[in-house]
This record gives structure tokens, C-alpha cells and sequence, in this order.
């Protein structure tokens, strides 16, 4: 059984301070852009300030930006 649920499995991408990333925006609120068809699905090049563990990171983000700091990466 555990080796046909680690069959599909990938290894974990290796981050490091200074990469940059961009970020979806899925899950993301815009104020500015009611309808969210009209919305790119990928937001800017931020630079990663810190790595916290293999999935979290820590991003260097605009003041604009109204989310936290530290994300989730999938």
C-alpha cells in the first residue's frame, strides 16, 4: 500500500533566500477588480526572505499587498 501512495509523489523543491517566486491568485482578494475573470492568475516576482521549512516560505511582499508574509508553497 505505501508504495502505490508514493508512487505519484514528487520530491519537495529546494528553496533558497533570494529565489524569487511569483504567486497565484486564487485565493487571493482584489478590491480594485470586482470580476474576478478580468484578473491575471499569477502576481508578481517576490523575492523569498526566508525558509522556514520544505513547504513555507517567507516573502519579501509590497506594502500594498494585504496578506501574510509567510505562505504555504504548492
Amino acid at each position: 500500500m505505501k508504495r502505490q501512495a508514493e508512487r505519484e509523489r514528487k520530491e519537495a523543491e529546494v528553496w533558497k533566500v533570494g529565489d524569487r517566486v511569483i504567486l497565484s491568485t486564487k485565493d487571493l482578494v482584489f478590491k480594485e477588480r470586482p470580476v474576478k475573470k478580468l484578473v491575471d492568475q499569477y502576481v508578481g516576482l517576490y523575492i523569498i526572505k526566508e525558509v522556514i521549512s520544505t513547504n513555507v516560505i517567507k516573502l519579501q511582499l509590497s506594502t500594498s499587498m494585504r496578506i501574510h508574509l509567510v505562505v504555504n508553497v504548492s
